[in-house]
Parts: structure tokens; C-alpha cells; sequence
């Protein structure tokens, strides 16, 4: 045995041993990752087999059929779906209410976040942080009964008030009007995930130097010099995070991730043209209809854009500004 075997032998012996005494420190940590892989494993990798459905001709009362040895129909599916009369008008409403969502609500909680960073008083931030970011726990069931109080035709809050005003003549129907569903969706996922998402934005701020902040000022810059060029830049690297994963989750919702749920609870038979979205439409053709293949097809279109979003995101963030998810 030659020297340098003499000497690297116990060298990965104790690397090894320290590796081993660091995991059996940490075991409960361990635990609780292995755990979470698990989890990830057994619901989100597991089911991915089931993506070949989409190419199958699968129906759950064909009997002995299942969905590996059902009939291969290759991209029948995503065809049919493409020249469905209903396809132009789906798509419509589902890119318009996820770029709506990306104009108003991405920037709502970084603006909130500056704000509450920029107010003095620490009571009024505590109070204000809390009761905007108590809604992101409210489901969205519960969120559509509150707007039904508040914007109802017949006993809404709003509707009632305006009219004891005299500024209108009649009620309001938010809730049924095509041309108010997009506004009533984004204006509702703004007031729910608006503070929940200040809270990123903010921890991002308090990573910031406080001695730039007195430097900034006593070199003479204002109050929104010093938000422009020292808390915007600070939280920089966050909003490009928070960006790519808002755009590569836009067609679900973006960064309020609550399309289907709006669109299930508030649509209706009479704001369809407006309401009815990818999600939608492939939960009832598949549930209502028992059509499985034909909206596995669909969902798939919808996660293959998504995974060419957050990569293209990605790539132009991370290009332009330099900083990147990946």
C-alpha cells in the first residue's frame, strides 16, 4: 500500500463518519424532508403516468379497458379541442383574466409593502399588515357568499346603499353581467392574496442595510429617491422570483392563483361568454360528460404553455436583469 492510500483511506473514513454523525444530529429534519419527498412522490409525480390518457381513447364504463390498455388514439383529443366552436372564446378568457391579474395584482403587494415600510407609526403597520393579509385564509366559497351580500341585485349591500343615494336607478348586476366578471375576479384576488404576498415583499425589505437608508439622506436624497433606488433595488431579486412563478402559473392565475375557483363559484349560465375558462371547461366535460381523455388533453396543453413560460421568464430575467430562479 503506497503512501497516498495510507493517507486518503482514513481521510474518507472520518468524512464519512462526520457525514453520518451530522445526519443522526439532524435526523428530524431528515424526517420531515423525507417525508415532504414522499408526499411530492406519491400525489404530484405518481399521477404524471397518467398523462398518457390523453393520447387514449379511456372511458371509465368501458369495463376490462384501463387507462395503459385502452385504444391509442394519438393527438385526436387536442384536435378536437382545437377546432371546438367554443375554443376561440375559452382561450379569450382565460388569457385576459390571467394578464389582468398579472397588471394589477403583481404589483399590489410590492406597493403595499413600500408603503407599509415607508410608515412610521408601528401600530398602524401591524394593524394594517394583519387585517390584509387575514382574507388569504377566507376560501373562495366563503369569499363568493361575502360578495353576494355585498353586490347582489336583489339584498346587496352596495346596490342598496347607491340607491338610497339616488346615484342609481336600479340595481347593479355584478354578479350576472358578462361585462363586469373580469373586473369583479381581479378586484376580488387582489383584496384576498394582496396582503398575504406583502409579506415576502417585506421580509425583503428588512434584508435591506438601514446604514444605505441615513447615507442616502444625508447625502441629501428625498423619500422617494431613496424608494427608488434603495428599497426597489433591495427587493429587486424577490420581485424577479416572485415574477417568474407569477408568469409561468399565469394561465392558473398567476400570482393570486385562483382562476378556476372565480370562475367555477362566480360564473354562471348568463356571464359564460366572460366566466367559462380552460379550467372550467375541462372540469365539466370531463366530470359532466365523463370525457377523462379529451380534458386530460386539454390540462396538458395548459401545463405544457406554463412549463414554456416560467423557462422563457427565466431565461429573458435572467438576461436582463441578472438575477434568475434557476
Amino acid at each position: 500500500m503506497d503512501l497516498d492510500t495510507r493517507i486518503t483511506g482514513p481521510a474518507v473514513m472520518s468524512r464519512k463518519a462526520l457525514l453520518w454523525k451530522r445526519f443522526k444530529k439532524q435526523k428530524i429534519l431528515h424526517l420531515f424532508v423525507g417525508l415532504g419527498m414522499v408526499f411530492l412522490l406519491i400525489f404530484s409525480y405518481t399521477p404524471m403516468f397518467g398523462i398518457i390518457m390523453a393520447f387514449k381513447e379511456y372511458s371509465i364504463s368501458s369495463g376490462i379497458k384501463g387507462i395503459f390498455t385502452s385504444d391509442w388514439v394519438g393527438l385526436k383529443h387536442f384536435d378536437e379541442f382545437v377546432n371546438d366552436y367554443q375554443f376561440s372564446t375559452i382561450v379569450r378568457n382565460t388569457l385576459v383574466l390571467s394578464f389582468l391579474k398579472v397588471i394589477f395584482a403583481f404589483p399590489a403587494p410590492i406597493l403595499l409593502a413600500i408603503l407599509l415600510n415607508e410608515a412610521k407609526n408601528i401600530r398602524f403597520k401591524r394593524i394594517v399588515q394583519t387585517v390584509s393579509y387575514l382574507p388569504h385564509f377566507i376560501s373562495w366559497v366563503v369569499v363568493v357568499g361575502i360578495a353576494f351580500s355585498f353586490l347582489s341585485a336583489d339584498i346587496g349591500l352596495v346596490n342598496k346603499a347607491l340607491m338610497t343615494l339616488g346615484i342609481i336607478d336600479k340595481p347593479l348586476d355584478i354578479l350576472t353581467n358578462p361585462n363586469y366578471f373580469w373586473g369583479l375576479a381581479v378586484g376580488s384576488a387582489v383584496w384576498k392574496e394582496m396582503g398575504w404576498w406583502t409579506i415576502i415583499f417585506l421580509a425583503a425589505i428588512a434584508g435591506i442595510d438601514p446604514t444605505l437608508y441615513e447615507a442616502a439622506q444625508i447625502d441629501g436624497a428625498g423619500r422617494l429617491a431613496r424608494i427608488r433606488h434603495i428599497t426597489f433595488q433591495g427587493m429587486k431579486g424577490t420581485i424577479v422570483v416572485v415574477l417568474i412563478l407569477t408568469i409561468g402559473s399565469i394561465l392558473g392565475g398567476g400570482l393570486v392563483g385562483s382562476n378556476f375557483e372565480q370562475a367555477y363559484l362566480f360564473g354562471n349560465s348568463i356571464n359564460n361568454p366572460t366566466s367559462e375558462i380552460v379550467q372550467t371547461y375541462a372540469f365539466k366535460v370531463g366530470l359532466r360528460d365523463g370525457r377523462f381523455s379529451y380534458a386530460a388533453a386539454i390540462d396538458l396543453i395548459q401545463s405544457v404553455i406554463s412549463v414554456v413560460l416560467i423557462f422563457s421568464s427565466n431565461f429573458i430575467a435572467k438576461r436582463t436583469s441578472g438575477s434568475s430562479l434557476f
